[in-house]
């Protein structure tokens, strides 16, 4: 056999039993037996694939299952992983959503307050429609409004009962023409207890102050696209009011249905001026009507015509708080009083004084401060009348109409007005060197009866939303409440004819607005003390509760 042939043969044996011939790597064999031996391996390569060995099942199934219990476990780690990104997702979504939610009230708020901020003036047609619970609507009024942020406004009524009626309030005086009369009825500008309906900024004020406002839908008002906002005031139940998506302002409110009767207001047209037109807050008395002036006071220019047309000169404050000016002085002869107004935007204050006359009588529902350890009432809003407040008046009962009064060195002084607490104080402690106190946070421990009363609170929701739709309204004032607590303490079977104690002779001794302790003044109750809270809602429009007592010795 020829060597070369001894050589490939020889290499495909060694192929054959599956080993690797000596010549696959001899670099010096013959060019040709080089390409032999390539053949052979291309050739061998399409041979019968060689067995693997006898365990190589239970190989592949470990393999197998290694590999599957790997592929699983990082199936297992995705989903786990997926399960935490689906998780946090949701979570991020969830915060999103929830701040989302939180951010809704006051950016739908911010929002309309901040268009509001660049409104001088709007001129707007307002419609008044009733609906009654059998869905029959009926057009109560049309109205012609012009207002300014100044709490001017011009309202003349074009359809509805009082049609032809124009109410003017320019400041420094309120009026208005009846032409069914022929009147011109005349009125102080300040306190002015009644405006208007949907007064743009006293709604956006409301809206502030509610618990909840939500977004609950889109519809046109007056033709123009509008979210819908259920508003959920604090008492009193949720009413909706449209804002205008272009301007950010309310167009149109809709109350809830109450005994019955739903109302809805909305301006079908309104614009924004930079003035309300001067002729129309240009007081006058057209031609053959009849002036009836109700307005008492006297405008005075300075402190010396006081001093001369009531005999005393008034104390004035060391120095006006920011944001207000002096507006006008004015006296009312016959009540020997002096009234020094302060004006703000929106804004109106008011210092009363006059000599101290009668008896020094708290109002039952006032809160109780100190000035120079004298006993100061604070009213928010006032419910009562006593002293310069009832002669300067009519106060009482007007809504966001707040006083503090005090007496000091034989002159009793009030300060009155549509704006905050805070800035009464401010003008209180101006007239006072400082002097003032709210009522102070008392110690807890003065605020324990000796008997507690069990409270159902559910019960007393629903007395609050009765008190708030007008039933009930002597639960506002602490010292009834405890004058019917005490009686029926008296009377358990009941009460007939007059009460068992006399209101008078109840007194309270401790009131900040929350808590508050009335104190009994009768030989024969069997109680001495009241403790009452205002569980609802603590402001002026809650409800007080009995929450306890003190036996009498």
């Amino acid at each position: 056999m020829h060597d070369n042939e001894r050589r490939l043969s020889d290499y495909i044996d060694q192929l054959n039993a599956e080993k690797k011939p000596k010549d696959h790597e001899h670099s010096g064999a013959d060019p040709e037996l080089q390409k032999l031996f390539h053949t052979v391996r291309l050739v061998r390569s399409l041979r019968e694939p060689a067995m693997p060995e006898r365990d190589f099942p239970a190989k592949l199934v470990h393999a197998v299952t290694d590999q599957l219990v790997q592929t699983k476990q990082k199936k297992k780690k995705r989903a786990w992983m997926a399960s935490i990104a689906s998780i946090a997702a949701m979570l991020a979504l969830s915060l999103l959503i929830h701040f989302a939610s939180l951010f809704d009230h006051p950016n739908i708020v911010k929002a309309m307050e901040k268009a509001f901020q660049d409104v001088n003036a709007y001129h707007g047609f307002l419609e008044i429609v009733e609906t009654n619970a059998q869905g029959k609507t009926t057009t109560q009024a049309k109205l012609e409004i012009w207002a300014d942020k100044h709490g001017h406004y011009y309202i003349q009524e074009l359809e509805g009962s009082n049609k032809g009626l124009i109410t003017v309030n320019n400041g420094q005086t309120k009026w208005q023409i009846r032409p069914s009369e022929k009147q011109v009825h005349r009125f102080p500008a300040f306190p002015d207890p009644y405006r208007f309906a949907f007064e743009l900024g006293n709604e956006i004020k409301g809206i502030k102050q509610a618990i909840s406002t939500n977004i609950v839908g889109e519809e046109k008002a007056a033709n123009r696209p509008s979210w819908i906002v259920e508003v959920t005031p604090q008492g009193g139940k949720p009413y909706r009011i449209w804002i205008d998506k272009e301007t950010r302002l309310p167009l149109q409110k809709q109350y809830a249905m109450q005994h019955g009767i739903q109302y809805k207001m909305t301006y079908t047209k309104i614009e924004w001026n930079h003035a309300i037109p001067k002729k129309l807050l240009t007081y006058h008395v057209p031609k053959g009507f009849q002036e009836i002036n109700q307005n008492p006071e006297q405008i005075v220019t300075s402190l010396s015509e006081v001093k001369e047309a009531i005999g005393f000169l008034p104390d004035v404050i060391n120095q006006i708080p920011t944001g207000y000016v002096q507006d006008r002085i004015a006296v009312v002869p016959d009540k020997k009083l002096v009234k020094i107004y302060y004006r703000a935007p929106n804004k109106e204050i008011v210092i009363i004084q006059g000599k101290a006359t009668g008896e020094w009588k708290l109002a039952p529902t006032a809160m109780v401060g100190k000035i120079h350890h004298q006993t100061a009432e604070i009213q928010s809003p006032i419910v009562e009348e006593s002293g310069v407040l009832g002669a300067g008046g009519p106060y009482a009962g007007l809504t966001n109409l707040h006083s503090i009064r005090w007496r000091q060195n034989g002159f009793e002084y009030a300060v009155i007005g549509h704006a905050s607490l805070e800035d009464l104080i401010a003008f209180t402690k101006e007239l006072t060197n400082g002097a003032f106190e709210m009522p102070a946070k008392e110690d807890p421990s003065s605020f324990k009866p000796k008997v507690n009363v069990p409270v159902d609170l559910e019960q007393e929701k629903n007395d609050q939303k009765s008190v708030d739709a007008g039933s009930s309204p002597w639960k506002l004032d602490p010292v009834f409440v405890a004058q019917v607590f005490v009686s029926l303490q008296m009377s358990p079977e009941g009460i007939t004819g007059d009460y068992p104690i006399r209101y008078e002779d109840l007194r309270i001794i401790q009131n900040n607005g929350k808590e508050a302790i009335v104190e009994v003044n009768a030989h024969n109750a069997p109680i001495k003390r009241v403790y009452l809270k205002r569980l609802i809602r603590q402001d002026a429009t809650g409800i007080w509760t009995v929450i306890g007592y003190d036996p009498a010795p």
